[in-house]
């Protein structure tokens, strides 16, 4: 008995192990995808006359991508509590929607859940609702988000100390998230081969462009959800009907 427990006790970290390196495997391009950006942050971080240390706070505790671009200003012009907490609503308000479909189910135990929450990202949320992560554990989903938490707070840190060298010249840096989002979305496409959706996705945000391009990603995702929304009640009738 005393044996089996020890190859039992042996073999589960060995699985755990394997599970969080094919997490890491499958996170790495999306880390080095955003070394630009987290260099981008640190440098905005000192260049905004902030302290070097912020950049590492801002990438660990808020770890919001373009909310801590904005974060940044807003900290900068010493903006009310209220106007920060209402930008953090309407930048974020999309992972509402993530939290359908993300695989919360799988991460067993309450502390894992809640930094699986927190640590909920666009990036990571692409990774782990394809029908190839179906099967995958709690560790590799965790691995996933924590191995992508690092590189950023990582990469920002570095940013920041970079920042003095760096000079303010430089520009086309921010490029980066788009870049990435696209990429996630050609692969995105590549998986599920539904070509409506993504079509009416860049028509939103060109209608959302020519309304306004201040409220660009606001009203462009109201017009999406809302698309969204009504095809599914057509749907619903149409079936029904049949």
């Amino acid at each position: 008995m005393q044996v089996m427990e020890m190859e039992t006790a042996s073999r589960e970290p060995q699985g755990t192990r394997e599970e969080l390196v094919a997490g890491w495997r499958t996170v790495l391009p999306a880390c080095v995808a955003v070394v630009p950006l987290g260099l981008a942050l640190g440098v905005l971080v000192v260049h905004s006359g902030l302290a070097w240390w912020w950049a590492p706070i801002l990438g660990a505790i808020v770890f919001a991508g373009t909310m801590e671009f904005l974060l940044v200003g807003l900290l900068a012009a010493a903006a009310p509590l209220a106007q920060i907490a209402v930008s953090t609503l309407l930048v974020n308000f999309r992972h509402v929607f993530y939290a359908i479909s993300f695989p919360l189910h799988r991460v067993n135990g309450a502390g894992w859940k809640a930094y699986s929450t927190f640590a909920l990202t666009d990036e990571a949320y692409a990774l782990t609702v394809t029908p190839e992560s179906a099967g995958w554990s709690r560790a590799r989903i965790i691995g996933i988000q924590a191995f992508f938490h690092v590189a950023w707070v990582a990469c920002v840190a570095a940013g920041a100390g970079l920042g003095s060298l760096i000079p303010p010249q430089v520009v086309g840096l921010e490029f980066a998230v788009t870049a990435l989002f696209v990429v996630l979305g050609l692969e995105a496409y590549k998986v599920r081969r539904s070509l409506p959706v993504p079509a009416l996705a860049l028509g939103c945000a060109l209608v959302a462009a020519l309304i306004s391009r201040e409220n660009m990603l606001l009203i462009g995702m109201g017009m999406f959800v809302a698309a969204i929304v009504g095809s599914y009640v057509l749907a619903v009738r149409r079936s029904r009907d049949d």
